[in-house]
């Protein structure tokens, strides 16, 4: 039984001011809802902020990116032992923003998502289609070949310490996301494939579906079999709207629990 997770990504969003009543609100919206997971993944410079307030909690927090090279000559970039020194457990791997706007590709992903693995920390790993791909029917080898780029090179066994997450591009950040079938289709196609390598490893992992998650559709997408919760964006910005997708993970996993311990 695969637990839900719900990860929110800030993305460039935040201030020492801000961060302190969000994390505040959503520490005590979901401290008592422990049949499910949580993480927050923050930008660098409030790490420290997410590590002071989180600590002891049962929330995680992680970052948005890394450098999957060690420290050295690289200015501006942040090495993943910088991330562990802040207790970092989490860290995103592959977002579609980066792809696009910094031209991140699937090679320079894998060695992130390798660099992320050697460090201890878990890679939460994106992929999904633009608008045009999907038209054009392009999805699963758009996906596949994302997928393909981490089986590829280290195995399915990678995918013991890692999350995928499915973001479709033209959901992201959009208003209109998947449906819940649409998104299903696409985690039970990711399953397989990875099933063709090894079906318990595919049975285990998390996917989680990323694209315009809202409080209203939580519930809907995280009852889909394939689906194990969100990577959640502008929704993850106010306790209002993030703790009550936490809580429709949590209600989900507790329902499901209290349905295998009657068995």
């Amino acid at each position: 039984m695969r637990r839900k997770l719900v990860v929110g990504n800030w993305k460039m969003h935040g201030s020492i001011a801000t961060n302190k009543v969000l994390l505040e609100g959503v520490i005590k919206g979901v401290g008592q809802a422990r049949d499910a997971d949580y993480v927050v993944c923050v930008p660098y410079p409030y790490l420290c902020q997410a590590q002071h307030m989180l600590e002891g909690t049962n929330i995680a927090w992680g970052a948005q990116n890394l450098c999957a090279r060690g420290d050295g000559a690289v200015t501006g970039a942040v090495s993943p032992t910088m991330l562990t020194d802040w207790g970092c457990t989490y860290v995103i791997i592959g977002h579609s923003e980066r792809r696009m706007q910094f031209h991140e590709t699937d090679d320079t992903a894998a060695a992130r998502f390798h660099a992320a693995q050697e460090a201890g920390m878990t890679p939460i790993l994106c992929m999904g289609e633009t608008r045009e791909e999907r038209d054009s029917d392009w999805t699963e080898f758009i996906v596949g070949r994302q997928l393909d780029s981490i089986l590829r090179r280290y195995g399915p066994g990678v995918l013991k310490n890692s999350i995928l997450a499915y973001e479709p591009l033209w959901a992201v950040g959009t208003g209109h996301p998947a449906t819940p079938e649409q998104a299903q289709e696409v985690h039970a196609f990711i399953r397989a494939r990875i099933a063709r390598c090894d079906a318990e490893i595919a049975a285990k992992v998390r996917i989680l579906y990323g694209g315009s998650v809202k409080p209203e559709n939580a519930a809907q997408l995280f009852r889909m079999p394939d689906i194990d919760g969100g990577l959640i964006g502008g929704a993850s910005l106010t306790a209002e709207s993030f703790v009550p997708i936490c809580l429709a993970a949590n209600a989900l996993d507790a329902a499901t629990m209290h349905w295998a311990a009657a068995l």
